[in-house]
């Protein structure tokens, strides 16, 4: 009896915190900044299917057109720290709003590119736009939840990102071969001004902007992102290791390859709310543990020698591949935002954001070893094994090291001073 005692105490205010109801406008405010990281994911998979058609149009080799993706990606993480700061100094809708502008004005530049060294420069004036609204969107997304309910917000973040990497690569095949490649950057720019009119309209001006003293570089925030990197590092290097193989190996046409990309996506898509629930209800330690497990698991299967890596029996072992990966976005970002004032959260989307993309880098980079004295099924097993015992061997001791999910009531992060305020006057009115 004491025993059930005990556990009644503890689940009660965990269930009246599930409950604490939002302030106005939660939902739509997290629907604007969604929709603006969205574009973000977009604009990966849209632009890289049109790259073949960039090298032809241009003039220039297949090869060449590699560094549109990389001047990109280098902006975007070269802007991130300092628009982390920006975001917690000005606000999150002010940087939205002026990363938003950038993006716009780099994609409408690139459509009229003449030359390849043109079409790069405006890849950097993208690249900086999208390093100032990823920070801005994450914190201005979640700045409407209590830390206790943030799981449900970012397992729609999550979805919203699988939904958009399933969507870029159809978009980007549709407007190439019925428009040609600059309809790629063109679509960009009206999809960046309707992302910015919906976030002046449902993001309050003064969602952040209060104060930029507090560190962000606790342990929490640190295996959050380490965690997050671990994610990419495996997700992306898996990525690559089955382009590779079934384009070079097994002769599957890129569209073909992509197709099973597009199945991963569409998993990870699926496991973000459910991670979400998770998270709220038990803390970010489990469905994290749970999600390299289940990676871990289709992994050791796809690592098997004369495991088919070309057939519809590889689907099988895909489907935890992509749930496991899909469950671990969420933990990582409630982990490190709520273990964080409100006033910290653009700085703490940024250096998650880093995290994301180093471990991409390293992931990406670690793979082409992989493979680098040619591709055959050999070497594609062993590399998935090795990505197994990374997933087993590191991730999971990593996970155990996340917050339990929670915190207790009265802490600065549960709720900020702007959601307080809203709260209050939704009372007196």
């Amino acid at each position: 009896m004491g025993v059930v005692a005990v556990l009644k105490r503890s689940r009660a205010p965990r269930a009246k915190r599930a409950r604490e109801p939002l302030p106005p406008g939660a939902w739509s405010r997290l629907a604007a900044c969604t929709g603006a990281a969205a574009l973000l994911q977009l604009d990966g998979t849209l632009i890289t299917v049109a790259l073949p058609s960039v090298a032809h149009g241009l003039g220039v080799s297949n090869s060449s057109t590699a560094v549109v993706l990389s001047a990109y990606f280098i902006a975007y993480a070269l802007a991130l720290l300092p628009g982390g700061w920006l975001v917690d100094r000005f606000g999150a809708r002010r940087l939205a709003l002026a990363g938003l502008g950038l993006f716009a004005l780099g994609a409408g530049a690139g459509a009229v590119a003449p030359t390849i060294g043109v079409l790069v420069a405006t890849r950097v004036v993208q690249g900086l736009g999208a390093g100032l609204v990823s920070p801005a969107a994450l914190a201005g997304a979640v700045s409407g939840f209590p830390a206790a309910r943030r799981g449900a917000a970012l397992g729609i973040w999550g979805a919203s990102a699988g939904i958009a990497n399933l969507l870029g690569p159809v978009l980007g095949g549709l407007l190439t071969v019925g428009l040609g490649w600059r309809a790629n950057w063109w679509a960009l720019v009206p999809l960046a001004v309707l992302s910015a009119v919906t976030i002046l309209r449902e993001v309050p001006p003064t969602v952040h902007g209060e104060e930029t003293s507090h560190p962000v570089l606790n342990d929490t925030v640190l295996t959050a992102s380490f965690v997050a990197a671990l994610t990419f590092a495996v997700m992306i290097g898996c990525f690559y290791l089955a382009e590779q193989y079934l384009q070079r190996a097994a002769g599957f046409s890129a569209l073909g390859a992509s197709a099973v990309l597009v199945v991963v996506a569409l998993l990870v898509g699926l496991a973000a709310p459910f991670a979400g629930r998770l998270v709220d209800e038990h803390g970010e330690r489990l469905p994290a543990v749970m999600g390299f497990l289940a990676a871990a698991i289709g992994l050791v299967i796809l690592g098997i020698p004369g495991m088919p890596l070309d057939s519809p029996v590889t689907l099988l072992p895909l489907i935890p591949v992509g749930l496991g990966l899909g469950m671990l976005f969420v933990p990582t970002s409630r982990a490190a935002l709520n273990a964080t004032p409100l006033a910290s959260h653009g700085r703490t989307s940024a250096v998650l954001s880093v995290g994301r993309l180093l471990g991409a880098a390293v992931g990406a980079g670690l793979a082409g070893l992989a493979v680098a004295g040619g591709v055959d099924a050999s070497k594609t097993h062993d590399a998935l094994l090795i990505a197994c015992a990374v997933c087993v061997l590191i991730g999971i001791p990593a996970s155990t090291r996340l917050g339990r999910g929670v915190p207790p009531p009265g802490e600065p992060n549960v709720v900020g001073r702007d959601e307080r305020s809203i709260r209050e006057a939704a009372s007196a009115g």
